[in-house]
């Protein structure tokens, strides 16, 4: 009797492993896009561009905040780059001086939320280091 128990143990372990193997493939969608919502906003070479760095208050998060107000000036067209730093509470912009001001700039970050207050706003040739 104990050889069959263990006989039936190794079949019904045998069985639930391959039993158990479920290779599905992936399942693919295909999403469509409009392709000028996709296209980024585009570096005029002949422009001049300036750099502008200011602080940030009334962030509370890297992710929300922080991200947030660097999408929407990302957004705005003659944006060149741009990077807020959440730790530091500040900045960086480099934009084109005939399509953007600092007011822009300032309007912008006070859209993104009625928390957010520019602070410190100034034109830089370098940015301070990261």
């Amino acid at each position: 009797m104990n050889t069959f128990k263990n006989i039936l143990l190794i079949v019904v372990t045998f069985t639930l492993v391959v039993a158990c193997k479920n290779e599905a493939k992936p399942e693919i969608k295909t999403i469509e896009t409009n392709e000028t919502s996709m296209v980024a906003n585009t570096v005029d070479h002949d422009a001049v561009y300036a750099k502008a760095e200011f602080g940030i208050e009334g962030m509370s998060c890297a992710i929300g905040c922080a991200k947030t107000i660097e999408k929407k000036l990302a957004k705005l067209d003659g944006v060149k780059s741009v990077k807020v730093d959440f730790s530091k509470e500040l900045a960086m912009v480099e934009y084109d001086q005939a399509k953007i001001t600092p007011a822009t700039l300032t309007a912008t970050v006070s859209k993104a939320g009625e928390v957010y207050k520019v602070k410190n706003m100034k034109t830089v040739d370098v940015f301070s280091k990261e």
